[in-house]
């Protein structure tokens, strides 16, 4: 089942970034957003999900330390990086629905360009500062996760986490938050925009653009809270467990 759905990804991805590579109609801010959202949804479904058929598949769930911190490091960069082209197309509807006069001069291709290079820095940046393997592993070497993640390494340090926990917040907390109100903003003013059209083909067109980025969001956020924004005394490892199966195969959405 994993490996459908990964190929799947794969596939719809991949396709994706051809089919606006090749078609020069299609070279368009929208587009350029969605070419760089598949792009990170294919390197972040790649960072987890081969190393985990493996280990479902040939039974070999053993990974070297180094690969660890490779595959978390990456991990960490990707996501991060996903909120950004989301909030970025939050916005580019958001100007395309209430202020279509004035597109061409708000989204340009510079600013695009600006967008995309700031996510890149941001992810990476953060994946570099909340570097947690500079500290101490002197426990189980048992990981109960899927894959490699933050809370269940957490979990294995004989490290003061206390300090490391605060810094994963914060950074989470920055990175998510604004991306999220970016968004949220977004589609508050272009609901309000979609109330005063009178037509119902304008009503249909207006939420169609919206809807499958409203599904895309409301599954990356929502799996996010639950993971790492609930007080560590709520956690189970188990539930987590269950709950991470969603974002690295949820690209298709």
């Amino acid at each position: 089942m994993f490996t459908l759905i990964y190929l799947t990804t794969l596939g719809w991805n991949l396709g994706i970034i051809a089919l606006i590579s090749w078609d020069s109609c299609v070279h368009t801010p929208m587009h350029i957003f969605l070419s760089n959202l598949s792009l990170v949804d294919f390197g972040y479904s790649s960072a987890i999900t081969p190393n985990v058929m493996t280990g479902l598949l040939i039974g070999n769930k053993v990974i070297s330390y180094n690969g660890c911190a490779t595959q978390l490091f990456f991990f960490v960069a990707l996501a991060t990086i996903e909120n950004f082209p989301l909030a970025s197309m939050a916005y580019e509807h958001h100007a395309a629905v209430c202020e279509p006069l004035h597109y061409s001069t708000t989204i340009t291709s510079t600013i695009c360009a600006y967008l995309v290079s700031g996510a890149c820095i941001c992810g990476f940046l953060t994946s570099s500062i909340g570097n947690m393997f500079s500290f101490s592993f002197c426990r189980s070497n048992i990981v109960h996760h899927f894959f490699y993640d933050i809370s269940p390494l957490l979990v294995l340090s004989c490290s003061d986490i206390h300090i490391t926990e605060s810094e994963f917040f914060i950074l989470g907390s920055l990175n998510a938050f604004f991306p999220f109100l970016v968004i949220f903003t977004s589609y508050f003013l272009i609901f309000i925009t979609i109330l005063k059209i009178h037509s119902v083909k304008g009503h249909q067109k207006a939420f169609s653009t919206s809807a499958i980025h409203l599904t895309a969001v409301s599954i990356f956020y929502g799996t996010i809270i639950f993971m790492y924004f609930q007080p560590s005394s709520s956690h189970s490892m188990d539930i987590d467990k269950m709950v991470s199966v969603f974002y690295p195969w949820s690209s298709p959405c």
